[in-house]
């Protein structure tokens, strides 16, 4: 899969939202790399543009492994066809993969407002590693590894965390993961 050339088609995920135990649950890791690996990729990509989010983890899509998908650089506009219809227009993709990721090294801190797709609504600010080093490997099953900053630090750090069964909430004072938890079991009730 040449993500290079990515394309916006792919069948879309229902996601799993929080408080689902899919979402507490630790992944383990990718041991085959073929075309069902492949295929859970590009639709995950799919699932993550038209939500819209800037990344996406296997267990949010109820599937236990350590993968995640982002771009934090892909734009998305709003536009009226000839036809009065609306729809969105993409472009910028820069989609990336990380399989069996390890972060393996963290200097300074940010403080970022971040949201989730498992857990819609929610906004709150959360406290990250400004700048981080992992290792990982790709959709071919070779290891890489990077230094990542500021966005793309956080957005990495978020993914990574539901990977290990954590949603960002969980980084919350004990008050208002409380809250949240609370009212996302009502909404589930409904």
């Amino acid at each position: 899969m040449n993500l290079e050339k990515y394309e916006l088609k792919g069948e879309l995920i229902p996601i799993v939202t929080y408080p689902d135990t899919l979402l507490s649950q630790v992944a383990k890791d990718v041991t085959e790399f073929n075309k069902d690996l492949q295929h859970l990729v590009k639709n995950m990509l799919f699932t993550m543009y038209q939500a819209p989010g800037i990344g996406l983890a296997a267990p949010q899509v109820g599937h236990g492994i350590r993968l995640f998908v982002l771009d934090v650089d892909f734009d998305r506009e709003e536009v009226t066809t000839s036809s009065g219809k609306e729809e969105f227009r993409f472009s910028g993709f820069n989609p990336k993969v990380f399989i069996n990721p390890v972060i393996t090294g963290a200097n300074g801190t940010i403080t970022y407002e971040e949201g989730c797709l498992s857990v819609p609504g929610v906004y709150e600010e959360v406290k990250r590693h400004q700048t981080i080093h992992i290792k990982y490997q790709d959709l071919k099953g070779n290891f890489h590894e990077m230094e990542a900053d500021d966005m793309l630090s956080i957005c990495i750090q978020h993914e990574n965390d539901h990977l290990n069964g954590i949603v960002f909430i969980e980084r919350l004072s004990n008050l208002k993961k409380n809250f949240y938890k609370k009212k996302m079991l009502k909404e589930k009730v409904r």
